[in-house]
């Protein structure tokens, strides 16, 4: 039997983008299903009972398995797909890409996407008015004192947890590259993150990402760049 794989998600959620690059990067065909989670379906509660994306959904005949939330879906994928690893097998290393990831999914989304993409994409899917300028500002610092941590990593290192691509530069890829969309990354004064954003922009993984438009937010005039 074939086995069918459908992923529910949105384009511009940093969480689902963590799973749409886990899958490109493990070479993994499936259909997509664009979800407006605010609007809370009740056919994406089913599946996910908190209504948030990304829900990976893989089926052969009458067999389902349903796998919900981001930390969750990345670490299956790890297991059941592991001939593109994205976690070393050096404990080390590995410790510390699910350190990044977790720096990303709590400190930065709190600290960045809290502000910026509250303010500048989250307020207009939901009807909410203009955005606050103090909020964007406080999204601003954020992004700059990241940026200078991640600066520092990267002097040393090719890829963020170490030598090797993990799942700490797929998450980290995955929230940038929305603050990328809405023009909000300041890569002139970060040279060795840029570099590496670069390098992961232009793998295949990246390429679904760069076609990814919102109606009434179109992305930074370099957004779909390789060489910006």
């Amino acid at each position: 039997m074939i086995l069918e794989r459908t992923l529910h998600h949105f384009p511009l959620d940093p969480f689902s983008r963590q799973a749409r690059l886990a899958l490109g990067e493990k070479k993994l065909d499936y259909a997509e299903v664009i979800e407006r989670y605010w609007d809370r379906p009740e056919s994406l509660a089913a599946l996910n009972p908190s209504g948030l994306v990304p829900v990976l959904v893989e089926a052969k005949g009458n067999d389902r398995l349903v796998v919900c939330e981001s930390r969750a879906l990345l670490e299956y994928l790890e297991e059941a797909y592991p001939q593109t690893p994205l976690l070393a097998r050096d404990q080390t290393e590995r410790a510390e890409a699910r350190r990044i990831q977790q720096w990303f999914d709590r400190k930065f989304d709190f600290e960045v996407n809290g502000f910026l993409l509250y303010e500048k994409m989250e307020k207009r899917l939901l009807g909410m008015g203009a955005p606050d300028l103090g909020g964007i500002r406080r999204g601003r610092d954020g992004v700059r004192s990241h940026f200078h941590y991640l600066e520092q990593l990267l002097a040393e290192r090719d890829w963020l947890a170490g030598p090797r691509i993990s799942l700490g530069d797929i998450a980290a890829a995955a929230h940038i590259s929305v603050i990328d969309y809405i023009g909000e990354a300041p890569w002139e004064q970060f040279k060795n993150v840029k570099t590496w954003y670069m390098k992961i922009k232009s793998r295949p993984c990246f390429r679904p990402l760069l076609s990814d438009r919102m109606p009434g937010l179109p992305p930074s005039a370099h957004y779909h760049d390789l060489d910006f």
